[in-house]
Parts: C-alpha cells; sequence; structure tokens
C-alpha cells in the first residue's frame, strides 16, 4: 500500500506552514518530514540513501564536484560543474583530514571517473560514505552531462541513525503546487524502500526552516 497521502492535502499543508512562519531576512527552504517505524537502524540493510531527481528544481542549484582528468575536465567546466578535483589534486588532498572534510561539507554531489574511484575511497571515503555522498560514475561526456544535469536538481535522502528521513522540496517562493509535486516524488521513491525492508511510513510533516511542521499524513 502507498502512502495515504493525497496531493491536495500537501499543497493545503505547505500553505498552513508557508503562513505560520515569521518573517526572515534570508529564503527558507520548505522540507518534508516523515516519521518511519518498523525497521532496526541497528542493521546496516535497513538503512537507505536515495538520490531524488525533483520534477520542479530548486531555486538554488546543488552543487556538484567531479573527479576527472584528461578531456573531461574541460567537457565539466562546461557543463558548469562547482568544482573539479583532478587526479593530481586528489592525491595531494591524501592524510589532510580537515580539507577533505571541508570537501565533503561543500558539495552535495559528487561524480567520479571509475578508473579514480579506488583512490577516491582511499582519501575522502572516510568523509565522503558516511554521508551518503560517495561518487556516481560516468563514462563518457554524454553521460557526465546527463548525470551533472539530473544531480543539480535533485535532493538527497538519508535513513541511517534516526528513524526519519528529510528533506528540501522547496522554498518559501516557490509555488504550493509545484512544491507539493516534489514532495509526492520523494515520498513515492522513499515509501516502496521501506515497505521492502518491512516498515512503513507512519506520519509526514512540512515545515519551513525556521517554522512549526505541519502533519499532513
Amino acid at each position: 500500500m502507498m502512502v495515504s497521502l493525497s496531493e491536495e492535502v500537501l499543497v493545503k499543508g505547505i500553505s498552513e506552514a508557508k503562513s505560520l512562519r515569521k518573517p526572515r531576512g534570508f529564503e527558507e527552504s520548505v522540507d518534508l518530514v516523515a516519521s518511519i517505524e518498523g525497521l532496526d537502524l541497528r542493521k546496516p540493510e535497513n538503512r537507505i540513501t536515495l538520490t531524488i531527481r525533483l520534477p520542479n528544481p530548486l531555486p538554488k542549484p546543488k552543487k556538484i564536484c567531479v573527479i576527472a582528468d584528461g578531456p573531461f575536465v574541460e567537457k565539466a567546466r562546461e557543463v558548469g560543474v562547482d568544482f573539479i578535483l583532478t587526479k593530481q589534486d586528489l592525491e595531494s588532498l591524501q592524510g589532510d583530514r580537515r580539507r577533505i572534510k571541508k570537501f565533503a561539507s561543500s558539495y552535495d554531489f559528487f561524480l567520479s571517473q571509475p578508473q579514480f574511484m579506488g583512490l577516491v575511497g582511499k582519501v575522502m571515503g572516510f568523509a565522503l560514505g558516511p554521508r551518503g555522498k560517495m561518487p556516481s560514475v560516468f563514462t563518457s561526456p554524454d553521460d557526465l552531462i546527463s548525470k551533472v544535469t539530473s544531480l543539480k536538481s535533485s535532493v538527497r535522502v538519508m535513513l541511517r541513525k534516526n528513524p526519519e528521513v528529510q528533506c528540501s522540496i522547496g522554498t518559501v517562493s516557490m509555488g504550493d503546487r509545484e512544491t507539493a509535486e516534489n514532495g509526492m516524488t520523494v515520498l513515492n521513491e522513499v515509501e516502496p524502500r521501506v515497505r521492502e525492508k518491512g516498515g512503513r511510513v507512519k506520519r509526514v510533516y512540512v515545515k519551513t526552516t525556521m517554522g512549526p511542521p505541519v502533519r499532513v499524513l
């Protein structure tokens, strides 16, 4: 059984969450929070990490770091990635845990040529792994372009230590309908994965960054 939440109810919840917020000096996000029950997260096989492409891109694109050499460096520049690490750059980071942690925190997604994945794991795995940010692999210029384009409009959802998932599905300046469509996309990806592991989505809330939660399920 899928999550018994209609898009119309989610639209109303988002509108209410926005109405409850106080004026802030920055653009608040609208977050979806889903409470999960029935999963023993002490067991690694019950943990979930998903990258979900949203139908309506967020106003602020996700930041992407590409690990590449040769002609892929220029292609990465052309497609507008935020940072490029060459093999030499990667090797120079080895042992510098502070810089590596900063890289891991500064970028939402990482992409890498397949031949560098072993080195990435050796040098950066301790920082990227726990954050669910180990790179996806690209194998051609077209594959790189496709994945960068997709990731710029994607969110990462993680169910690891706490029995809930939370991610941004919009901002207060986005339309309620577009934000709700993003929320339903996330729930429709998360719910089957939770269900196949024996759990269920128990409650769903929406909230702005600093505002109170509004329950929609």
